[in-house]
């Protein structure tokens, strides 16, 4: 997956909207106020990463060698996904939209 894949996935959420308020170096996903994904610019491969139920962000880092507690962030909400193949595209697709709903409100996306 390459950022830009990721990238137009993540503003296809309503109300989304790009910020940089930590500096060019990470995108920020927002929807309202609030962030649901962050992208560091410029890595190979895509690093990811997104809010999570914190039973499933467990599952998920036990399950995933490329998913490990969120860079520089709550550890127990946050998961950073290093895009190297080993999830699918469905499956990262999934995680985005289940970021999303925690923290826009919405029920369905």
């Amino acid at each position: 997956m390459d950022h830009k894949t990721v990238e137009e996935y993540l503003l296809s959420m309503p109300n989304t909207r790009l910020d940089y308020p930590f500096g060019k170096d990470v995108a920020v996903y927002k929807t309202g106020d609030k962030m649901f994904a962050l992208i560091s610019e410029g890595k190979e491969p895509v690093q990811l990463s997104l809010k999570c139920d914190p039973a499933l962000a467990i599952v998920l880092r036990e399950k995933y060698d490329e998913v490990m507690p969120g860079y520089h962030l709550n550890k127990k909400h946050w998961n950073t996904l290093v895009l190297a193949g080993q999830m699918q595209w469905p499956e990262v697709q999934d995680l985005i939209r289940h970021s999303y709903l925690l923290v826009s409100g919405v029920s369905t996306v």
